[in-house]
This record gives structure tokens, C-alpha cells and sequence, in this order.
């Protein structure tokens, strides 16, 4: 059912990308479209002890929280299940699996799979003022690079999507503020 929209399969699934997963898309895709996730938005309340940031000075990076009434945009997607392997290797960091209904930008409903890390993981941080986030992101680096290009790649790649994310955004501009 290429081109269709269609739900998962006993081969293939749709998983949605809302950080790094948007820019970054280093695994086989089969179709990918534009998608919104209602009742969820993106958060940087995630420490990242593994790819943007180290045991010993975490970085931040997105998380997904249940908010009625929110949009988060992202893209969806369609890939053989073989890649869920890579993605659980890439998401390993206290990100768990989780089903849920997108909206494609196509036009259709689809069932897909997302990485959530809840506030029970190991590696959550939880809410802060923006300065003390800022102040993080600026100053963690990781296997996977600087803390602040994740967060400068995601903001572009919002724009690029025609999302405006205000978390994101004021974030941006904090993190621009401590770099200069």
C-alpha cells in the first residue's frame, strides 16, 4: 500500500521523528512525509549522557509531554521493522517505544511508533528556568557533538517544517545569547 498512508505492517512501520529524527535521518526509509502529533509537546527535559553531553556534564535534549489542546510537528517515517534496531540503539539513553496516532501531512491517519523518555528514566531532568537550560546546552559536548548544534539543527529544521515552536525558539535564543 506504498504512498498510502497506511498502518504498520508485520514487515514495515511508520516511526516519528520529532528532534534529532528529523534532521538526522541516518537509516532506510521507505516513504517519509511531514506529521503532526496531537496532545504532546516537545520539551528539552531529557539528559543526554551518551551523544550530547557525558556521564559527568549531561547535555539536554527533546523529550515528548502529554499537554491537551498541543501540536507537535514532525516527520513520520515508513521503514522496514529491521531498522528498529538502529533507532533502539540510537534512542537507547531512557527513550521507550510507544504507539500512537499521526496525522500525515498527505492527508491520512496512521498508526506509527515514537521515543518517549518519561519522567521515571534515569536521564530525566525535568523542567528548568530557560538561562540554567541555555547554560547546559552551551557547555555540554558528546560523542555526537556539541549539545547546541543538536539544538541549533532542530530549530532550523522547525522552520524548515513551518513550526513554531516556542520552547524550542526561546531556547535558540538563550543558547545564541551565552555562545557569543
Amino acid at each position: 500500500m506504498h504512498g498510502s498512508g497506511s498502518d504498520n505492517d508485520g514487515d514495515r512501520a511508520w516511526v516519528f521523528g520529532y528532534g534529532s529524527l528529523i534532521y538526522k535521518v541516518d537509516f532506510p526509509v521507505l516513504e517519509r512525509s511531514a506529521a503532526t502529533l496531537n496532545g504532546w509537546k516537545r520539551r528539552f527535559w531529557q539528559a543526554s549522557h551518551d551523544h550530547r553531553g557525558t556521564p559527568d556534564a549531561p547535555g539536554r535534549v527533546v523529550t515528548l509531554v502529554p499537554e491537551p489542546g498541543a501540536a507537535c510537528r514532525g516527520m513520520a517515517y515508513r521503514v522496514d521493522r529491521d531498522v528498529f534496531d538502529h533507532l533502539d540503539h540510537r534512542e537507547k539513553n531512557g527513550y521507550g517505544r510507544h504507539r500512537v496516532r499521526l496525522a500525515l501531512d498527505t492527508g491520512y491517519e496512521i498508526d506509527s511508533l515514537l521515543y518517549v523518555a518519561e519522567s521515571d528514566n534515569p536521564a530525566w531532568l525535568g523542567p528548568a528556568p530557560v538561562a540554567a537550560m541555555a547554560d547546559q546546552i552551551a557547555g555540554a559536548r558528546g560523542p555526537s557533538g556539541r549539545n547546541a548544534d543538536y539544538l541549533l539543527h532542530l530549530a532550523d529544521a522547525l522552520r524548515d517544517l513551518d513550526d513554531h515552536d516556542p520552547h524550542v525558539f526561546e531556547l535558540e535564543e538563550a543558547v545564541r545569547r551565552v555562545l557569543a
